[in-house]
């Protein structure tokens, strides 16, 4: 097993980077996009399996992946206005880290960068290494489209 690396390009988020900061470190602010639809499409994703009984409080989320069973994100670090740390818990195929870098761009613009840490053995790096890196970009571009308030 090894560690692999998947970047995402620098997005750009217009709103002022404390503010991003401030919704992002906080698990809570997320737990209200996961509905019926945004389940389904994150369902949708992932072979034979659904996403379902999300929870979060400040510091994590967990939720179901059926068949599978309870997995997680927690909020490992934080430095304030520039990057979260976050890692997998449960029954999570492998072992990640997500680290969300925030760096001003303005008063009222913030650069924003996803990278993915994943403990993956060859065989799969093989079969999801393009899904994943493709998957950072996915989270990249949804978080510069948060209603951050």
């Amino acid at each position: 097993m090894s560690t692999s690396k998947y970047v995402s390009d620098v997005k750009v988020v217009n709103q002022n980077h404390e503010t991003v900061y401030n919704f992002l470190s906080d698990f809570n602010n997320l737990g209200q996009f996961f509905n019926e639809y945004t389940l389904a499409q994150l369902s949708g994703q992932l072979p034979n399996a659904s996403i379902e009984d999300v929870s979060t409080d400040t510091d994590s989320c967990t939720f179901t992946i059926s068949p599978m069973g309870e997995a997680g994100l927690r909020i490992i670090g934080r430095e304030p206005t520039k990057t979260i740390k976050i890692s997998g818990e449960g029954k999570i195929p492998f072992q990640l880290f997500v680290w969300i870098q925030l760096l001003p761009s303005g008063p009222y613009q913030t650069k924003l960068r996803v990278t993915l840490h994943a403990e993956l053995n060859m065989m799969l790096k093989m079969l999801a290494g393009k899904k994943l890196k493709e998957g950072v970009n996915k989270i990249a571009d949804a978080l510069t489209m948060l209603p951050y308030q």
